[in-house]
């Protein structure tokens, strides 16, 4: 995480905690060490946050002190809080886990009649929910589509048959019941669709395709077309 992410979260966690906070819970949170935690909370206080506390008892943020107040009307709050409960019916644990995080952070900072919009269970996603892969971790697809970095894949296709992959991982589709994983396959030097529930083994490679996604995915999308972007592996 950045710096400039992780010092915006440790004021997040500050504004939605009702008592002071440790370095050690905030960076636990934040995968980071104790240390890191102790000079961004000096960085923030020398932007003039308001946090006060000290190490081994904790950090409250001063009351009074806020963002930019988030303004959504009623249809836009209703969007968020349906778009929110759809995440949750997929089998991306880490993004489940972040929507989550989103509502708390929208209802702290919206006015009470909309906080009570997000809060109140009006609007439900119903239907099946994606099982999470046992074999591949997607919050670490979803960093190599980023970073663009390759990822090596064992795969087992329709037919029964397993292959190793080298991938260049360009997007996730996240379907009712499973999601697939959309990139250039070195093997088939094509664009491919690889079903997660099909991965045997997933792993980051060590080579890169930096500047290289925005091209790929536009000749995938190209690809819709003619039926060549949705060909499975």
């Amino acid at each position: 995480m950045r710096k400039a992410a992780r010092l915006f979260e440790i004021i997040q966690i500050l504004r939605l905690s009702r008592h002071a906070v440790t370095a050690a819970e905030i960076a636990e949170r934040l995968e980071v060490t104790p240390r890191s935690i102790y000079r961004d909370i000096v960085a923030l206080q020398a932007m003039r946050v308001p946090i006060e506390g000290e190490r081994g008892l904790g950090y409250i943020l001063r009351p009074g002190f806020d963002l930019p107040p988030l303004m959504f009307s009623v249809e836009e709050t209703e969007a968020i809080v349906l778009g929110l409960a759809l995440l949750d019916r997929t089998g991306d644990r880490s993004l489940k886990t972040a929507a989550r995080t989103v509502n708390d952070k929208i209802s702290a900072a919206v006015p009470e009649p909309l906080r009570r919009s997000l809060q109140a269970p009006v609007l439900k996603a119903w239907g099946s929910v994606a099982a999470t892969p046992a074999t591949l971790d997607l919050a670490a697809v979803r960093g190599a589509i980023r970073d663009e970095q390759s990822l090596d894949l064992t795969y087992r296709d329709a037919g029964d048959r397993q292959t190793e992959r080298r991938v260049r991982p360009i997007a996730l589709i996240y379907y009712s019941d499973t999601m697939n994983l959309v990139g250039w396959c070195e093997l088939r030097s094509a664009i491919r669709n690889f079903r997660v529930d099909r991965v045997i083994v997933c792993s980051l490679a060590p080579t890169f395709f930096r500047g290289e996604g925005d091209m790929l995915r536009r000749r995938w999308m190209d690809g819709w077309v003619d039926g060549s972007g949705m060909r499975d592996s």
